[in-house]
């Protein structure tokens, strides 16, 4: 019973680190892009591809509310 009660502790102890440090990355960076193909034809021995670039606004409300609620778990006794 001791191992499993250790196992959560710990499960819990990454997910508020991981929070934490997603809040932070948030708040530094704002967002972030990534690129996605969207269209793809091959005629022959021509390939055409088109590739798009997204950009993801993080509001600040979100980064600090993930490290608040990172902190809280981080130092919440049970």
């Amino acid at each position: 019973m001791y191992l499993l009660r250790e196992n959560k502790t710990n499960a819990v102890k990454m997910l508020a680190v991981v929070l934490i440090v997603a809040g932070a990355l948030g708040l530094v960076y704002g967002g972030f892009t990534y690129t996605k193909e969207t269209h793809q034809t091959k005629i022959g021995p021509i390939e055409l591809s088109v590739k798009d670039t997204e950009t993801v606004n993080v509001p600040v409300w979100v980064g600090v509310a993930a490290m608040v609620a990172g902190a809280v778990f981080l130092f919440a006794r049970k």
